[in-house]
């Protein structure tokens, strides 16, 4: 991901909780907050409670990989935190769980570009 789609400060992911909407399911929790900006930006979190670092990394490496992979309207900042039920997910489960979460929060640019592929 480039720069500049990425959350990196406290302050952002801070008004990401307080501010955004929030959605979740047995594997993730979802937040979204508009940003004003013309791109969207998304922030990661895998608490102790997913595993050690090798795990909690590999689920934010996958989830990183999902959304390079999904259109997703411009201007939102999106917080994508894993449950302790993702660390034992396979790719697909963790796809389908967030490609639900972003519909349900309206984040998606088209529903056709954010299809999760059967071929994967």
């Amino acid at each position: 991901m480039r720069r500049e789609q990425r959350l990196r400060r406290r302050r952002d992911f801070v008004a990401a909780y307080r501010d955004g909407r929030t959605q979740g399911n047995r594997l993730l929790v979802v937040r979204v907050r508009p940003n004003g900006s013309e791109t969207a930006r998304f922030g990661f979190v895998a608490g102790k409670v997913v595993g050690g670092a090798v795990v909690r990394n590999l689920v934010k490496r996958r989830l990183r990989a999902i959304v390079r992979g999904l259109a997703v309207k411009p201007g939102l900042d999106v917080v994508v935190g894993a449950r302790k039920a993702a660390a034992a997910a396979e790719y697909q489960e963790l796809e389908r769980a967030l490609v639900a979460l972003l519909r349900r929060t309206d984040a998606l640019a088209s529903a056709t570009a954010s299809m999760p592929q059967e071929s994967r």
